[in-house]
């Protein structure tokens, strides 16, 4: 793990499992989109291994070889998706969460009757070309971190309690309780009814809006992975400033006319100025001036119970690596640290007393790249403490005997936010 991953080559294929007639086939090449395509022949031969070994009993979930690492996952017996990349040291936990992530995308704006019935090949996939823009920013190199962790990208805005308070008056007066404020595919604030959505659509929602062309006003049709993966709902986003969008879930009323421009202009014109304070939370993930260590270079915070996350490569200032090189710094340590150091994230199950009392306890790694020498290298430290969990990059000057104590110490000051 480590900076000789530098996003390398993707190719994504989804095929037909009973036939293996491919339905599409999406590249990127060091974080962008390509036009790459694999042969017939090698997409045949990745299929034919796969098939071959269910026609065994024997379920053929991933390979490596010199210079390319292939998972495989099939949904529902009818739709197998193969990724294959080039990139050093990157793991099969990441690929996978990649293809669970591509196939939620896939019942978000197809349906899950279109992929599990499978009646007219060729109308599938056309169909299927809605979904190439939302697939291809999980190829690419994105700022957001949902993909990975499945939790979603959220910010905090500086005056979060007055944005909450006009987000419920004008749910309530939309007619429908799932609304959320979003800004650069990252949930500004949210109605009660929005965080009560499952996963993946609670990541995908905001991933979709933060993918698409700037519009004024949309109106959409979506599925719900989870909640209703057959039965449509419309997607409704109204653009309140640059990059910074009203999103809402709902059935076949109101219509788009109700809310925009007279509800929409009643309800936010007069929060211009906390709606401004927004725009820059894209990047940043929190409000300025709150205090950070100046060693700390990015971070992660997740709260494993609510499934939802802080992300930002951007604390202080300009400063080495670059914000790719931290983006991808973090997310392989984070996949190291899920696979490896700390269990899998706590479900819903009841806990006895003595299991409340571990959770409670603190756990910790680091990793030191390059160098011990001071001022070499980079470090990361990973800090868990009940259902939340931190990792966080730091400079090289930041000594290897202090990197839980400035954990610790930063954990405590974001607990309030998230």
């Amino acid at each position: 793990m480590g900076e000789e991953g530098t996003g390398g080559t993707v190719h994504l294929l989804c095929l037909a499992a009973s036939s293996g007639v491919p339905l599409f086939c999406r590249s990127s090449r060091g974080g962008a989109p390509a036009r790459q395509q694999l042969p017939f022949s090698v997409i045949g031969s990745l299929n034919g291994v796969h098939m071959f070994g269910q026609n065994l009993e024997v379920q053929l979930s991933s390979a490596r070889t010199e210079n390319t690492t292939v998972v495989w996952k099939s949904f529902h017996d009818s739709i197998t998706l193969i990724v294959l990349s080039s990139e050093v040291g990157i793991s099969e936990l990441r690929l996978e969460r990649l293809l669970q992530m591509v196939f939620g995308a896939m019942v978000l704006l197809v349906g899950l009757e279109e992929l599990t019935n499978i009646r007219n090949v060729e109308r599938l996939k056309k169909d299927l070309r809605a979904s190439y823009c939302l697939i291809d920013s999980f190829l690419g190199d994105s700022e957001l971190i949902g993909d990975l962790t499945q939790c979603v990208d959220c910010v905090i805005p500086p005056e979060g309690s007055l944005l909450q308070e006009a987000l419920s008056g004008f749910a309530e007066a939309a007619g429908t309780a799932f609304v959320s404020l979003v800004v650069s595919g990252r949930v500004v604030a949210a109605t009660e009814g929005w965080w009560r959505l499952g996963t993946p659509e609670a990541v995908l929602l905001p991933w979709l809006v933060g993918s698409l062309p700037p519009q004024t006003a949309r109106d959409y049709p979506v599925y719900l992975p989870h909640g209703s993966p057959t039965v449509p709902h419309r997607l409704l986003t109204l653009t309140l400033l640059p990059s910074l969008e009203l999103c809402l879930l709902c059935g076949p009323s109101p219509p788009l006319s109700q809310l925009y421009p007279q509800l929409l202009e009643r309800c936010w014109q007069p929060l211009l100025d906390p709606l401004r304070a927004c725009l820059p939370l894209g990047p940043r993930a929190l409000p300025s001036g709150f205090p950070l260590h100046t060693d700390i270079l990015g971070l992660l915070l997740l709260h494993l119970e609510l499934k939802r996350c802080l992300f930002t490569v951007e604390p202080l200032g300009d400063k080495e690596p670059s914000p790719e090189q931290r983006r991808r710094l973090l997310r392989n340590f984070y996949t190291l640290v899920t696979s490896t150091h700390f269990p899998p994230e706590p479900g819903p199950p009841e806990k006895t007393e003595g299991e409340v009392y571990q959770a409670q306890l603190p756990r910790a790694c680091y990793l030191v790249l390059g160098t011990e020498e001071p001022g070499k290298g980079v470090r990361l430290v990973a800090l868990q403490l009940g259902v939340r969990r931190l990792l966080l990059l730091l400079s090289p000057q930041s000594p290897s005997h202090g990197l839980r104590s400035l954990a610790t110490h930063t954990l405590h000051a974001l607990t309030p936010l998230l």
